[in-house]
């Protein structure tokens, strides 16, 4: 694969789940799972759609949102490579909840539904990953609710960006981020302008450094304890 990104293959071997899979289980996973291409701007799905695979980040970035009637956006989480996605909707057998839309081009893997529930059904280690997941994505999420409602601009850029940095939700994610500044807005709220009024404060700071293609952290725990007197 060109440009140092994986293969599907590498992709889904190097996945924190994958690691406690026995050779059958792993056989079957990448028979099974395939891999489609979302163009920037394009949907990678849908809300209210029937949701047939679990989705993964093999390349680019996507972003959770939902649109109000009015056409306001509200952006939930943004995804980057290593990320998988999806697996509320897929235990409750329910529409899925929200759009998924690439921030960049974005290579993705969808694992279908059958698979997952087997995977779900011979596999303990895969079912104890899948409640951790959960578990740390209810955290994320609350998280981001006190941001909104509780913090300035800057610090939610911030905690924006340090919310990328999770271990078992983002395995994949480096110390250079290539995020851009449109993006960051995007996952924090901000409009373009403010977005990058606020990275220059961080970088101020000492907490990161705005480079050619990319962001790069300099203090991960600085940034999540960041916090401004702004009203």
């Amino acid at each position: 694969m060109t440009n140092n990104q994986p293969t599907l293959k590498e992709a889904l071997r190097s996945a924190i789940w994958a690691q406690a899979l026995t050779p059958e289980q792993m056989a079957r996973v990448e028979a099974d799972t395939y891999e489609t291409f979302v163009p920037k701007g394009g949907f990678v799905c849908r809300k209210g759609e029937e949701v047939d695979n679990w989705v993964g980040i093999i390349a680019g970035m996507v972003k959770m949102n939902n649109f109000s009637p009015s056409g306001k956006s509200v952006t939930f989480t943004g995804v980057p490579p290593g990320g998988w996605f999806g697996e509320g909707s897929l235990l409750k057998n329910e529409p899925r909840k929200y759009d998924a839309m690439a921030l960049r081009d974005s290579r993705i893997a969808r694992m279908p539904a059958d698979t997952f529930n087997w995977l779900l059904e011979t596999s303990l280690p895969f079912t104890r990953f899948l409640l951790m997941q959960l578990n740390e994505r209810l955290g994320q999420f609350i998280g981001m609710v006190e941001n909104d409602r509780l913090l300035d601009i800057d610090t939610r850029v911030a905690r924006c960006l340090a919310g990328l940095f999770n271990s078992l939700l983002y395995p994949g994610i480096e110390k250079l981020v290539q995020i851009s500044q449109e993006e960051i807005g995007l996952l924090s709220g901000a409009s373009r302008q403010r977005a990058n009024q606020a990275l220059q404060v961080l970088e101020k700071q000492g907490l990161l450094r705005l480079d050619y293609g990319g962001i790069r952290i300099l203090d991960l725990e600085g940034l999540r304890r960041f916090e401004t007197s702004e009203p």
